[in-house]
């Protein structure tokens, strides 16, 4: 196992700060180590890429899913942030976790979590992070143009990174709505950007700090923040509720393209209990039904076997910020 240790800090307060339940027992000190034994019941992280209202009851129908292919009861759980998903998994507080690809590669590296499958969405197995903005007039250097609703502006249309980049340094002195550092899309990649683009995003630019994607759609929606980050296009999760947010917030840059998120199990599961639940998850997102729900809890159309190498670039991105 690699030693890398990420956001350490946030690690330790993590473990205190999540609520999980049913997790596996360890053997007490000075016990003789016995077989590993399957537990009777599983916990599933999901982390909170949107509101955390519903999203448990959202996914419910895969939760009821698996309990009944596994033969096994398995309980969603929303973490407290993106970190605290990674420390549960690590901490045996969780046994699945839906995780972004930094979090993907973090259980990976530091608890020996596999990383079974990552998440196709419309035939794409990468996405880029997003730059969105109620100032159009400020941030276009040309005529927005509309795709099914939405307007982007910058070449940003063509709905894959990069694209625009030349235009984020008007971000400077801009009120920014920013995710947590854990967020590739909410924070590491289009931060890295502005970095790159010779900004200084402690000084130049005033955070602040959201909790979800569609928190910061709404933060520029609702003209609290001037730009937001997100991943590509977290608009339409709030456009039931909002209709007009595809001309109200406008797309004028992206970021390079970010590995998808996926789903990793604990190493504290035996190979054939993994090897069950992966498969279970990818034969029920290649159902209608299926598909539809992981649609509505975080937009994806499949579930495919992981290239886990693919991971090291996001992680990469993290070490240029020194998150690691």
């Amino acid at each position: 196992m690699r030693t890398t240790r990420l956001f350490a800090a946030a690690a330790v307060t993590a473990v205190a700060a999540i609520a999980l339940a049913g997790c596996a027992g360890s053997p007490a000190a000075g016990d003789t180590p016995a077989a590993a034994e399957d537990p009777n019941s599983l916990v599933l992280a999901l982390v909170p890429s949107q509101d955390q209202n519903g999203l448990v009851e959202t996914a419910t129908p895969l939760t009821d899913y698996l309990t009944d292919e596994l033969g096994i009861e398995v309980t969603g759980v929303v973490s407290k942030d993106y970190q605290a998903a990674v420390e549960a998994m690590g901490a045996g507080q969780a046994q699945i976790g839906f995780l972004p690809s930094l979090q993907l590669w973090q259980a990976n590296d530091m608890y020996d979590a596999e990383v079974v499958l990552q998440t196709e969405r419309n035939g794409n197995i990468s996405y880029p992070a997003q730059f969105m903005t109620n100032n159009p007039d400020k941030y276009c250097d040309d005529a927005p143009v509309e795709r099914d609703g939405m307007l982007f502006c910058n070449g940003a249309d063509a709905m894959t990174g990069p694209a625009g980049l030349d235009s984020i340094t008007k971000v400077e002195g801009a009120k920014v709505a920013v995710l947590g550092p854990g967020s590739p899309a909410g924070y590491i990649y289009p931060i890295l950007a502005l970095q790159e683009a010779g900004l200084d995003t402690d000084s130049d630019i005033e955070q602040l700090p959201v909790t979800a994607n569609d928190a910061s759609v709404l933060a520029v929606y609702n003209g609290d923040a001037e730009v937001g980050f997100s991943f590509w296009d977290a608009r339409t999760i709030v456009q039931k509720d909002t209709p007009d947010v595809g001309q109200k917030v406008v797309v004028f840059a992206m970021t390079e393209e970010i590995p998808n998120d996926g789903v990793a199990l604990s190493a504290d599961l035996s190979p054939e209990l993994r090897e069950r639940i992966a498969t279970a998850l990818e034969d029920f997102s290649n159902t209608p039904e299926g598909s539809e729900v992981l649609q509505s809890i975080y937009s994806i159309t499949k579930l495919a076997p992981a290239d886990a190498d693919s991971l090291d670039v996001v992680a990469r991105a993290a070490q240029a910020l020194g998150l690691q």
